[in-house]
């Protein structure tokens, strides 16, 4: 129960912290993306199908709080959605942990990290494409928004991963 309550008070923390910008935190205007960071921390021992489907999950909390205004007037019948990138985000992570390509060190997660928001990324790119039919103003914008996003992600990762491996860790001994 008490590995429960950890693990959703860690993302509720995590969504909460989507919207924070300290100094040190902003690289052209992005931040990184806490959830990611998490998914990718809690993917790394878990079996594929339930980190793909975490990683939806995760992508759904994600878009009922990020989703700009601008993103729905482009095309107010549709969306994209950060679910589909999440999940494969979440599915390959557990996939590289079992396959045992990856060991659980800083380095490691951080390039996981750094990967994964590439493909989250794309994946919403290749939504807004699809949806708004403009090509080249889509992929401009998703080469800095990836490489921004996929840069701070990874570097901010061990401050997530660290505490949270740690007390996952724990809880195995006990």
């Amino acid at each position: 129960m008490l590995s429960w309550l950890v693990t959703l008070l860690s993302l509720l923390l995590c969504t909460l912290a989507l919207h924070t910008r300290f100094p040190g935190m902003t690289l052209m205007g992005l931040g990184p993306n806490w959830l990611l960071i998490w998914l990718v921390a809690w993917s790394l021992k878990r079996p594929v199908l339930i980190a793909a489907i975490a990683g939806v999950a995760v992508g759904f909390l994600q878009d009922a709080v990020t989703i700009p205004s601008q993103v729905a007037s482009l095309a107010p019948s549709l969306t994209p959605t950060h679910a589909i990138g999440m999940g494969i985000a979440g599915g390959l992570t557990a996939m590289l942990q079992k396959q045992r390509y990856m060991q659980e060190d800083f380095i490691s997660v951080a390039l996981i990290v750094f990967g994964m928001a590439v493909i989250s990324e794309t994946a919403l790119a290749i939504q807004l494409a699809l949806i708004v039919k403009n090509f080249a103003t889509v992929w401009t914008l998703q080469q800095r928004v990836a490489l921004g996003s996929a840069i701070l992600s990874s570097l901010w990762s061990p401050v997530l991963h660290f505490p949270m491996s740690r007390y996952w860790r724990s809880l195995e001994t006990n």
